[in-house]
């Protein structure tokens, strides 16, 4: 127990630290490609969209080809190798005089970032089904502790250059992979790897092969609808509330940080209790229900202060994944963790490539002298219709069963 408890902290603080290497790099992101490109604000920001759009596709691609070899070679050394890289990666980013040794740092970053499903795995691993969403919920409170963390740290660190940070995040990184080597121990045992099939690696065969499995095409169809509607927040928040309150960037800023902590709140805490009172299936109404909510007053809204105030019944919607994630797990072989979670992963990073040109399109049309209707707010629209549905296919079943 004690090392399943010491393995769980580092999974923990591993995705902590993803996240934060994440958000560490963006405050200088702008000066370093200014720096490396000799051009303007305007020009490092197309470079900025081509190495965020790179390292979207590589964990796109490589994510059920990770998961897969996780299933054949054992969580443990993928892991180990993704934080090797990771910090080799980090170290290169901060000597990188060139924009294409830096769009190649963040290709291999994405290809190496794919391991979150691996360490899912992990976790599913070692978990019994009644801790699995619990745990997976702590995954969600690390990734909003580090998406706070990380911008204010990078800020931080910028004042001592715009490498800074990148060598803070290769020294962390290397520190982790210490830890992992001594305090972690092989999850996944000989008796139950599997080959590695390169026709389940990709992850369009990976989708096909996943969602032929019994009862899981409907939760698979709940999480994309789902994903795809929470990313509208990363997208589109910063240019709706410049458009519809004038927020400062400060503002903005201030606002991500408490959702960050309340989304970090409800994963950590709130979904314990909510899975002891309700179970996964009415948790995971709750959190589109509260998802469904936001969505519908942002449409509307016109007061900064009434966007703060949904902030924590948006940040409830945190209750979904958790539980979506271990109504998923339960439902696959111990050999084939891996891959359902490099599915999911893709299915994350896809819903990072597309959304952002369908959200940044409809939202440019409804907003300003040229908009159909001055209405910032109707972006939202997309995303409430998605979660509309993802609850009407978990209500489905259960009507079909009360008829039968």
């Amino acid at each position: 127990m004690m090392n399943h408890r010491l393995a769980l902290f580092f999974i923990v603080v591993t995705l902590t630290l993803d996240a934060i290497g994440f958000g560490l790099i963006m405050p200088v992101m702008p000066d370093l490609l200014r720096e490396v490109t000799g051009g303007d604000l305007a020009h490092a920001a197309l470079w900025g969209g081509v190495l965020t759009g790179g390292f979207a596709v590589m964990q796109f691609l490589f994510g059920p080809a990770i998961g897969n070899l996780s299933d054949r070679l054992g969580r443990k050394p993928v892991l180990l190798a993704s934080l090797a890289i990771l910090s080799g990666d980090y170290a290169v980013m901060a000597v990188a005089s060139s924009v294409w040794l830096l769009f190649a740092a963040r290709v291999m970053a994405g290809i190496a970032s794919s391991t979150y499903g691996t360490a899912m795995a992990y976790i599913a691993d070692i978990s019994t089904p009644q801790q699995k969403a619990q745990r997976f919920g702590l995954v969600g409170a690390a990734f909003g502790i580090g998406f706070v963390l990380g911008p204010a740290i990078g800020g931080l660190l910028a004042e001592y250059g715009t490498r800074a940070p990148f060598v803070a995040a290769a020294i962390v990184a290397a520190m982790n992979l210490v830890l992992g080597a001594v305090v972690v121990r092989e999850s996944l045992m000989p008796g139950l790897r599997r080959p590695f099939e390169w026709r389940r690696a990709n992850p369009f065969g990976a989708f096909r092969h996943i969602g032929r499995l019994p009862g899981l095409g409907r939760y698979l169809s709940i999480y994309t609808a789902h994903e795809f509607s929470f990313t509208v927040y990363p997208v589109i928040w910063a240019y709706f509330t410049y458009a519809r309150f004038g927020w400062t960037p400060g503002q903005v800023g201030l606002s991500l940080a408490f959702y960050g902590v309340g989304f970090g709140v409800v994963q950590g805490l709130l979904v314990r209790t909510a899975l002891a009172r309700l179970g996964r299936g009415r948790t995971i109404a709750l959190g589109l229900l509260a998802a469904i909510m936001a969505y519908f007053v942002l449409i509307w809204i016109q007061s900064g202060l009434i966007a703060l105030m949904m902030i924590p019944v948006s940040s409830l919607s945190g209750l979904v994944m958790p539980a979506l994630r271990a109504e998923l797990s339960d439902r696959v072989a111990a050999n084939q963790q891996g891959e359902l979670q490099g599915a999911l992963s893709s299915l994350h990073a896809l819903g990072l490539i597309v959304t952002p040109l369908v959200y940044t399109i409809i939202f440019a049309q409804f907003t300003g002298e040229r908009a159909l209707i001055d209405l910032p707010g109707a972006v939202f629209a997309l995303p409430l219709l998605l979660s509309l549905s993802a609850l009407w296919l978990l209500w489905r079943p259960n009507r079909e069963r009360r008829t039968a």
